[in-house]
């Protein structure tokens, strides 16, 4: 199927696309399933976050490409490149507002147990199930299954000397997360005073 033809043509396409898909997908990715090149992809997608975020558009003279400048408000909803991937997302400044129609018990939360469980594969993946009892205090075993059931952590290999499973975050909980790799996690030192040797006391612990 030629997309230029549909009407709105490749950009409408994309669109199309971009909102029904439920995790981020790389412009390769897009380009296969949309018959296009990828610059074609990324030159679209760029048009189309500017657009989403308020600016005027001037695309480039193209078969693939919009080919009228023009401008526009900003949307309720941003195109945001995550955890390797583009995806639409509503805009964080309306959460409030979003969350307001989000009726209680319609998306399951995670409890606190599940959240420092989680806290800590994040900043110490990857990790043993045995260290983060260690480190938590408290058996985890149940924890970590709610959390590899709703896709946030898999599998990471085993250890080389004890053989037990170690686990690191996913591309999922990038996405929650709304970054794209763990190595922008907020520092926790600055919010911990007086733990300097937090790093020796788990090395020293290790399992």
């Amino acid at each position: 199927m030629n997309v230029a033809e549909l009407p709105g043509g490749a950009r409408a396409a994309l669109e199309a696309v971009l909102m029904v898909i439920d995790q981020p997908a790389t412009a390769m990715e897009l380009a296969a399933g949309l018959n296009l090149t990828v610059d074609a992809v990324e030159q679209l997608l760029a048009e189309l976050q500017q657009d989403y975020n308020g600016y005027t558009v001037n695309a480039p003279d193209t078969d693939v490409a919009s080919k009228t400048g023009h401008g526009s408000s900003p949307r309720g909803f941003e195109l945001r490149n995550i955890a390797g991937g583009w995806r639409i997302y509503s805009r964080a400044d309306f959460a409030e507002i979003v969350g307001g129609f989000v009726l209680e018990g319609q998306t399951a939360r995670l409890t606190q147990a599940a959240l420092e469980t989680l806290a800590v594969i994040a900043y110490r993946q990857p990790v043993s199930r045995a260290r983060v009892s260690a480190i938590r205090g408290v058996n985890v075993d149940s924890v970590v299954r709610t959390l590899m059931q709703r896709g946030l952590i898999e599998d990471s290999g085993t250890d080389p000397e004890s053989g037990a499973i170690l686990y690191r975050t996913t591309s999922y909980f990038l996405e929650r997360m709304g970054i794209g790799s763990v190595a922008e996690l907020p520092q926790l030192s600055p919010h911990l005073p007086g733990l300097e040797g937090i790093e020796e006391f788990y090395d020293a612990g290790r399992m």
